[in-house]
This record gives structure tokens, sequence and C-alpha cells, in this order.
């Protein structure tokens, strides 16, 4: 556990492990538990919780996330000062985790939820989708029963020949009549994605997520153009400042609080999005309850949403955003309004 402080704030850090309901496969991994750091703020009187969820493509761990706060001590006295707190070169996942920490301090200050400190109206939230990993065609489709009614899912695509990839979508297609997106993870390159994209049409996809290796706008482009059904992108769009090279190469984008830095990242992209004329989705990685809670908040702000971290889990030791078949529920206590469950 590393351990930092300052006069009037103390911050720590641990590892959170979250066993999985289904080991989760996408095209770069498999994994069966989620490891995360959970951020604790204190000022004596009130806690506030975040959470770092770091990505290994990104050279992130959960021991970096606690080496970097052992390093670095809290800059400020009062985490009503985000803009000094968060200055300087902090890396996305633990600059995440302390942004999300502040704010839910901030708001047990002043017995408010997050979305009230937005300005946001709680009743506009969407209908989150529901993520299935990769697997064989028999194992995805027990997974779809299992969801019931869920109104939306997305499908992981990117590995496997493309016979495989339709076959699994069009197994589901069969049984399945609720909204289906894909999400590709970088698994295809520009002919293929055009390949797989156009034999998918028939099965009404509302979109592809992240066809292609990031770093390809007009790969991306091409894939737009040539394969009939919206392209928004989630590896080519970490931050705000990643956005202006896709003006007219996608649809829309993914924002996640672990890859652009917190709420005031997110809130930087969601704001960028627009002016550019770009639909939003808010997704989340594999996390707890605490990190899909935060980026919910903001969720009324956004076109879609992919927070459905706490349905992957199979026991999260926080608890805080709920849904109602699959429309996300605010949780209405201040700050975050996220607890620690009561022990089994």
């Amino acid at each position: 556990m590393a351990e930092s402080g300052s006069m009037a704030l103390s911050l720590r850090v641990s590892t959170l492990a979250l066993p999985l309901r289904h080991p989760f496969r996408i095209a770069r991994g498999e994994a069966s538990v989620a490891r995360t750091a959970l951020i604790r703020v204190s000022d004596g009187s009130h806690e506030g919780l975040g959470e770092a969820t770091p990505v290994a493509r990104y050279g992130e761990s959960v021991e970096s996330v606690a080496a970097y706060f052992a390093a670095h001590p809290l800059r400020v006295h009062d985490p009503m000062r985000l803009e000094e707190a968060l200055a300087g070169d902090i890396p996305p996942a633990a600059r995440a985790g302390l942004d999300l920490a502040l704010h839910d301090l901030i708001g047990k200050r002043l017995g408010v939820p997050l979305y009230a400190l937005f300005g946001l109206d709680p009743a506009k939230t969407p209908v989150t989708s529901f993520t299935i990993g990769i697997a064989d065609t028999a194992t995805t489709l027990r997974k779809v029963a299992e969801i019931g009614d869920h109104p939306i899912l997305k499908i992981k695509l990117g590995l496997g020949t493309d016979a495989e990839q339709i076959e699994t979508i069009e197994a589901i297609r069969s049984t399945y009549t609720g909204t289906i997106r894909i999400d590709a993870n970088e698994g295809w390159d520009v002919p293929g994605a055009i390949r797989i994209l156009r034999e998918l049409e028939r099965f009404e996809i509302e979109f592809c997520e992240q066809p292609i290796p990031a770093g390809d706008p007009a790969g991306l482009r091409a894939v737009r153009e040539a394969a009939g059904m919206p392209i928004v992108t989630d590896e080519d769009s970490l931050t705000a400042a990643d956005l202006p090279r896709l003006y007219g190469c996608v649809d829309g984008i993914n924002v996640k609080l672990a890859k652009c830095g917190g709420l005031r990242g997110a809130l930087a992209m969601i704001h960028t999005a627009r002016a550019m004329g770009l639909r939003i989705m808010l997704g989340c990685m594999v996390e707890s309850a605490i990190a899909a809670t935060a980026a919910a908040h903001l969720s009324p702000l956004v076109d879609w949403a992919d927070l459905d971290g706490p349905f992957l889990t199979a026991a999260d030791p926080f608890e805080g955003i709920a849904y109602e078949r699959g429309k996300i529920v605010l949780p209405d206590g201040p700050g975050l309004g996220v607890r620690e469950r009561a022990p089994a």
C-alpha cells in the first residue's frame, strides 16, 4: 500500500481484485480477474473514493499507479483546487483515480451528488449495452441467454476467420432481436474490416467500434465510406487532443475515464466532440462500481453508454450505479453515491 499526505488531505492506494463472472476475451487478450487501484482521499471528516483502471496497452499497471502516488504527494490542501491538484504529467489511470476521489470528496463536503454538481438531469441517462467477450458460438449463445431481455448487446470481434466472426453474429441475431453493436478492438486491417462489415450489414448492426489499429484516420475514413455502417473510435480517441485529426473520418467516439484522465478529461472530450458534430459513447473498462458510477454521472450528456463493468464482475465490494432493463439509474447520495457493500 502506498500512502502520501499533506496538512489537510491524505491519500491511500490499495489493490482491488475483481473476479469475473466469465473469462473476458477481446482481440488483445483474456482475463478471469480484473485488477484496479482503489484511491482514498480523506480530509479527516470525509473520504473520497476513486478508482484507477490501468490499461496495459498504454504501459500502466496497478503497481505503476501505486508507485506514482508514493513518489508524488498530493499537491493541494483543498480538494476544490482541482486545476492545481491535477496539473502536470500525471499518468492517465492515476489521474483518473485522483480526479474521481477528489470529485467524490467535494460532493460529500457539499452534500450533493455529482450529477447535481454538473447541473445534469438524472432522468436523462441512456440505456447501457452489455458486452459479450470473444468465445465459441455455443458459449456466446449461452451468455446471450443468461442476460435475458437486455435491450443492447456489444459483441467483441477481431479474432478468427471472417466466417467464424460472421457466424457468431448470425447465431446471435437468430435468437436476439435487440440492438447489436460490435467492437473489433483494432483486430482487422482496412480491407478485412470493409469485407467483414459489408457481410454483417444485413444483421442490422448499430455501429462498429475501432475496426482497425489506432493511428490511421485515413483508414478509418476508407472503412466508413465503404462499410455501410457507422464507425466509432476507442483506441483512436484517448483524449480531447486526439479528436481533431478524426474529423470527417468517423461518426462517433468512445470516452473512457481511465484513458482520458477522469471526469474533467471526459468533459473536455464531450464538448470537443459536440463541436465537431460527433456522437458520443461513454464507456468503461472491467472495473468496480466506483469508476462505472463516476462515468454514469456524466451519461445524460452522451448518446450511447457502455457502462457494464458491474455486470461483468462476480464480487464487486462496492455498489452505486443501478439499472432498470439496461437504463442507467444514478445513486442520489452525495458525491459519487458509492457505498461499500456490507459483508455477506
